[in-house]
């Protein structure tokens, strides 16, 4: 058993999705791992990982409006709100994603589907510097 790991940043552009799949699967083809599995993680708690449509980007604008109208800013009993309106909505967003993803490896590659991408979701309304970080391990 191999474990292969690495680090990458990301400058979000604000509050939407941003396909990290190339940069993951750079990692997974210089860890020479044939098979096992990839483990990505966003190291934050206003970001998330989601694997998501990315063929038709109508489909990723549809999931942003969903979480928009699901957790909406302004809420008048939420607390949370140091950091400005789009605070707390955007750690309960995380909160109903996921911070990271596994995936098996197959050959050497990541066995995504035909129109699956991993993406970084967005949440807080300005652009943020995100770390991503990646476990590749197997054999």
């Amino acid at each position: 058993m191999t474990a292969h790991t690495d680090t990458f940043s990301l400058r979000s552009h604000g509050k939407g999705t941003t396909e990290i799949t190339a940069q993951v699967d750079a990692i997974v083809r210089d860890s020479n791992i044939l098979n096992g599995t990839v483990t990505v993680m966003v190291q934050h708690t206003s970001a998330s990982l989601v694997i998501m449509e990315n063929a038709d980007p109508s489909a990723r604008r549809d999931l942003e409006e969903f979480f928009e109208r699901l957790v909406p800013e302004g809420t008048p009993w939420f607390v949370h709100t140091l950091e400005g309106p789009d605070d707390m909505p955007s750690h309960i967003r995380m909160a109903l994603t996921r911070t990271s993803e596994v995936i098996p490896i197959i050959n050497g590659r990541m066995s995504l589907g035909t129109w699956q991408g991993i993406f970084l979701f967005e949440h807080r309304r300005a652009p943020h510097n995100r770390q991503i970080a990646v476990s590749v391990v197997g054999e």
